[in-house]
């Protein structure tokens, strides 16, 4: 299953990268293969300063060794080797009028003292970010979801679009970090789901990436936007960076096993700020965006 899941990452971090720079015209992604000191390595591939995009990363993974400490504690297990793999993607445009994506798809084995497998799972998920909200860009990219969803199960749609609200939750904020999506972990062998039938899940869902994010940002990449526009979008990639250094388990699975700091923190955009107890204008587009975030929406 690992080398089945690989060589599947593999070919969707082709796809997407291609679908993404026919997107920008402009920029191309930058190739960078790592190792890891520990066991195993990974392809970054990162855009910056195109057309469309500002910044973007589509990564893939594949690490194993030992199971750091850290990890032991948060599987509640003893020492374990394991293995890791899975593609991870953040994409930041230049318009506010464009919403920032994240995406992300991976499989994880542990193995006992004779390297036989005692446990594996599958994980990931797609979720979007905003800056101002087209209602039937959101009604889009949860019909794409859904649809992924529902040829494997009518109920898997209902159950991770609660699971990504919940997951994408800013605590400290009370808000989301964005609209949702989809979000799963520890999907294991059952009754009604073998490891195979897991396979075919997320790599469905994988597969609908593209046709649920392209679309949106060829819509809304000509957009005009002002400068307050613009400082909109770089106030609200201030919460988006909060996530991501506060309460990521990806960013602290990454950490956490000596993954390569400059793949970790590509998901962080180019252009920030913090401005003091901001609040948008009464009755504006940056105040509907807001209310929406703080109460996650049916879009379907």
């Amino acid at each position: 299953m690992k080398d089945k899941f690989y060589q599947y990452i593999l070919q969707l971090q082709d796809q997407i990268t291609s679908a993404l720079e026919a997107v920008d015209g402009v920029a191309k992604f930058r190739e960078d293969i790592w190792q890891r000191p520990e066991g195993g390595g990974g392809r970054t591939r990162v855009m910056e300063n195109g057309k469309v995009f500002e910044k973007g990363g589509v990564n893939i993974s594949a690490v194993h060794g030992k199971l750091p400490e850290a990890m032991q504690k948060m599987f509640n297990v003893g020492e374990a080797d394991f293995f890791a793999c899975g593609l991870s993607l953040v994409i930041h445009p230049k318009s506010p009028m464009v919403p920032t994506v994240h995406a992300n798809w991976r499989y994880f084995e542990m193995y006992d003292d004779n390297g036989d497998v005692i446990n594996s799972w599958f994980g990931g998920g797609q979720d979007l970010t905003p800056y101002y909200l087209f209602e039937e860009d959101a009604k889009h990219f949860h019909q794409t979801c859904k649809i992924a969803c529902d040829k494997h199960n009518p109920e898997f749609y209902p159950k991770y679009k609660k699971q990504c609200d919940a997951y994408f939750w800013n605590a400290h904020r009370n808000e989301a970090r964005g609209i949702g999506g989809l979000f799963f972990d520890y999907c294991k062998e059952s009754a009604t789901m073998k490891m195979d039938d897991w396979y075919k899940f997320v790599t469905e869902v994988g597969n609908s990436f593209c046709e649920a994010y392209v679309p949106i940002v060829e819509k809304r990449k000509t957009l005009s936007y002002t400068l307050e526009q613009k400082t909109w979008q770089e106030i609200r990639r201030g919460r988006y960076v909060e996530f991501n250094l506060v309460h990521d388990k990806g960013t602290l699975f990454g950490l956490k096993t000596n993954g390569r700091i400059e793949s970790i923190l590509m998901s962080l955009p180019p252009h920030v700020q913090w401005v003091y107890d901001h609040h948008p204008e009464s009755g504006s587009e940056e105040e509907k965006l807001i209310q929406v975030l703080e109460n996650p929406v049916d879009w379907i």
